[in-house]
């Protein structure tokens, strides 16, 4: 892998958040995810205002490799989900609780982060003492350890570098100058840990502030989520008519509720409350949804039989990650 690509490589966890990628089609091409604090899946969680089967498959099953997904027949796909199942109900009472969902779809999403950063971790060979430096983290993701000046060789990348020293520096809690296993977790995932997470709000508004104003302006906000770079202030009007109508939504989206101020623009905490909301907890809304939808009852939780009868919400016919979630070894 080139050191280009290795670079490009740790952005994709922060600015898609997630990493949690679905292969699946998506009837909303090209919309970005931004918001951090919800790592569920890559996918909608709407389309056409109808609830996305392949959200709940995401959240339900995790991502971690999807280029791995099987194609399942119906009947396979229900043994693997009753097996799941088992793990699910931790307390062996035959039925699910929404807790016991909320917990199993927290401990997915735990699991692709925690994969991950052994991943990367082990990549990066650590020192004797299991730490990494930032000289060896530097010089295996561009190839050289020395400073970005120019004329150096690693000046091409000079902004790159700096933005991952001043994440590096921001995780390096003791400021010894090397990263412990965890603190390069909270490299890795910034979203994830608290005294990260302005950084994450610089780096979104560095991404998307074309003008370098220090603000995200509606078109700014638009050009992002849609993907057109190329638009200036004369050509809106005219893109306006040829919108598709999410995002049309999206412009609705900041001005009643991303934009608090009403000053056409957004400032570091309206980015802040877009991006990493306090006030929304998305696994426990899942399991809602899950347990409303599954439910045939009515009594608020769910036996292997209601999950099965619905499988297709939960995994559909294609097996995503089904067999990371049966050969894993650790406690759930």
């Amino acid at each position: 892998m080139s050191k280009s690509n290795q670079s490009l490589e740790l952005y994709v966890f922060v600015l898609v958040v997630v990493t949690l990628a679905s292969v699946h089609c998506s009837a909303i091409p090209d919309k970005k995810q931004r918001v951090q604090d919800k790592p569920l899946s890559s996918e909608p969680h709407e389309v056409h205002g109808e609830h996305n089967p392949d959200y709940d498959h995401d959240a339900f099953l995790g991502h971690e490799e999807a280029e791995t997904f099987d194609q399942l027949s119906p009947e396979e796909s229900k043994q693997r989900l009753s097996i799941i199942v088992d793990k699910i109900d931790k307390d062996r009472d035959g039925e699910v609780t929404e807790a016991e969902l909320k917990e199993w779809i927290q401990y997915v999403q735990r699991r692709y982060i925690v994969t991950d950063t052994d991943r990367m971790w082990k990549d990066h060979e650590p020192d004797a003492e299991n730490t990494l430096t930032w000289e060896s983290y530097q010089k295996r993701t561009f190839g050289y350890s020395d400073d970005p000046v120019e004329g150096s060789p690693t000046f091409e990348y000079k902004d790159m570098i700096q933005r991952d020293r001043r994440r590096w520096h921001q995780a390096d809690k003791n400021g010894d100058g090397k990263l412990t296993k965890e603190e390069f977790q909270d490299f890795l995932h910034p979203e994830e840990a608290e005294h990260m997470r302005g950084i994450v709000v610089d780096e979104t508004l560095e991404d998307i502030d074309k003008d370098g104003d220090g603000y995200i302006s509606l078109q700014e906000y638009i050009d992002d989520i849609w993907g057109d770079d190329d638009a200036d202030e004369e050509d809106e009007e005219s893109n306006r008519e040829g919108e598709p109508e999410w995002v049309r939504s999206e412009r609705e989206q900041f001005v009643q509720y991303r934009d608090k101020n009403a000053d056409g623009k957004l400032d570091n905490q309206e980015i802040r409350d877009w991006i990493i909301p306090e006030d929304y907890d998305h696994s426990s809304a899942e399991a809602t949804h899950l347990i409303r939808s599954s439910d045939e009852n009515g009594d608020g939780k769910l036996s292997k039989e209601e999950i099965l009868d619905k499988y297709d919400l939960f995994v559909g016919s294609q097996a995503t990650d089904f067999g990371e979630a049966l050969t894993k070894h650790d406690e759930f």
